[in-house]
């Protein structure tokens, strides 16, 4: 388990290096301190999908999902995104008390290698398309704070109901 590192750190803005040889212990041992740092925060916060390597200080093209898929995507490059797009409020590890409003694809194509470096491809629609692509962006030094509709969908998670109301009457 590792110490997440929070908006503000250099580690989160930098386009990660590719890996180069996936089975290398330097690679699994970052997998194991994704798959333990998530489940650590999720047991402690309740909440917690995906978690990518320069959110636990490690400058490498892995992330590691437990949602529908679960396990490690290394390298991982989107092939192709649907035209569709759909709104939420999302969240992360890095800045914990903030909600931001942002616009995703509702379905991607991944490829990636896997654990014991096996290319893997893959179909994502709904959340697990919306969790992939922020999870990659993370690992491309772009936080979902970037893709935010606008600087007014930038909330506090405490006043999500408060806002969602005054979002409603504006409508």
């Amino acid at each position: 388990m590792q110490p997440i590192r929070l908006l503000g750190d250099p580690v989160l803005r930098t386009k990660c290096r590719s890996v180069k040889v996936a089975g290398s212990p330097t690679g699994q041992q970052t997998i194991e301190d994704l798959r333990d740092t998530l489940s650590d925060f999720r047991s402690r916060k309740g909440f917690g999908r995906g978690i990518a390597a320069p959110q636990i200080g490690v400058s490498e093209r892995i992330i590691f999902v437990d949602f529908e898929y679960s396990g490690p995507l290394i390298n991982p490059k989107i092939l192709a995104r649907s035209k569709g797009m759909f709104e939420l409020w999302d969240d992360c590890f890095s800045f914990p008390d903030l909600l931001v409003r942002v616009r995703r694809h509702t379905g991607i194509e991944v490829v990636f290698l896997d654990a014991e470096g096996k290319r893997q491809r893959l179909q994502a629609r709904g959340a697990l398309s919306e969790l992939l692509q922020h999870e990659i962006d993370h690992i491309d030094g772009i936080l979902a704070l970037d893709r935010a509709i606008s600087p007014r969908h930038i909330i506090l998670r405490s006043e999500l109901g408060r806002f969602e109301g005054l979002h409603r009457k504006e409508r």
